[in-house]
């Protein structure tokens, strides 16, 4: 019989699957967003969209309490997405 500790684990790793599906999807339009960047000649960092994306993202998260780790969580996000770029542009 399954504890409760059992079923925890058992949703965050259906969990995690769906998150990794969802990094790979995310990682396919950075690999759009920056073909455009290469073709206009644009820089990797785009400051002001990384600010509208944090904005926006903790409206939608609309919890004071894991603020702090949701800005954790998606600074690793703009981190490997920045450094994906960074990689196919060839800095």
């Amino acid at each position: 019989m399954k504890t409760k500790l059992d079923n925890a684990r058992d949703r965050i790793n259906e969990i995690d699957l769906e998150m990794i599906k969802l990094f790979k999807e995310r990682m396919n339009a950075v690999s759009d967003v920056v073909a455009y960047k290469l073709e206009n000649k644009l820089p990797v960092l785009d400051s002001s969209r990384e600010h509208d994306l944090i904005e926006k993202n903790l409206k939608a998260l609309d919890c004071k309490e894991l603020e702090e780790y949701y800005l954790t969580f998606f600074d690793g996000v703009l981190k490997s997405s920045k450094d994906y770029q960074k990689k196919i542009k060839g800095e």
